[in-house]
């Protein structure tokens, strides 16, 4: 009978634990790629940039702060449409066209210290080896790019100049005072709190068992 008390501790101070971790609420101030494919509407890419689009199609990025990746706030601010993108670039023999819509963001947006580059989406049409990836799409028309030690975009034409994919405070453009680390996710020491409780909860229903016999 003693172990309903004991589990209901354990499981109010694990909730409070949780509750406590502003990562768990975080936005993310990163680069989101976008699949238009030859006339919209767009969708949030799932393969990333390793991709390998096919001849006719629409590509597009932009970054913004976000918490939901489809979040249709962080779409691009231009329609995702081949024939209008690419109509002054001909197709070549040996070659692949593929549209690209790089949109730079909203001020509130940038980091600090930092304003995007142009006001409005910046478009082009890659004209690529038939088997080329989207970064190398990219990276035909848009240089600098900056990837990070994942292979995560950093930044498109050199911006932004620093970060990649930083947490932000929940409800706000600022940073945070302590930037967490990782992917956003529960810091080492909240987790190894969490399992010191759940060690210390078995062992308190283990001692109520013995007691009980």
């Amino acid at each position: 009978m003693r172990r309903l008390p004991a589990l209901a501790v354990t499981l109010g101070v694990l909730l409070t634990l949780l509750a406590a971790s502003p990562a768990l609420a975080s936005s993310y101030r990163y680069w989101s790629f976008w699949d238009g494919g030859a006339k919209g509407p767009w969708t949030y890419a799932t393969q990333g940039t390793a991709a390998r689009p096919a001849d006719g199609t629409v590509q597009g990025f932009r970054f913004a702060v976000s918490k939901d990746a489809e979040d249709e706030a962080s779409r691009p601010r231009t329609a995702a449409d081949f024939a209008a993108l690419c109509a002054g670039t001909p197709a070549v023999d040996g070659k692949k066209r593929v549209a690209l819509v790089v949109d730079f963001g909203v001020p509130g947006d940038s980091p600090p210290g930092e304003a995007p580059p142009q006001a409005g989406p910046r478009t082009a049409c890659a004209q690529v080896a038939p088997d080329a990836t989207t970064a190398e799409a990219l990276a035909s028309v848009a240089k600098p790019l900056r990837y990070n030690s994942a292979a995560l975009l950093c930044a498109i034409s050199g911006y932004p100049r620093q970060g990649c994919g930083e947490p932000l405070a929940d409800g706000t453009r600022e940073e945070p005072k302590t930037a967490p680390a990782g992917d956003g996710g529960p810091s080492a020491g909240l987790l190894a709190g969490v399992a010191a409780v759940a060690v210390l909860a078995v062992a308190a229903v283990l001692r109520s068992r013995r007691r009980s016999r």
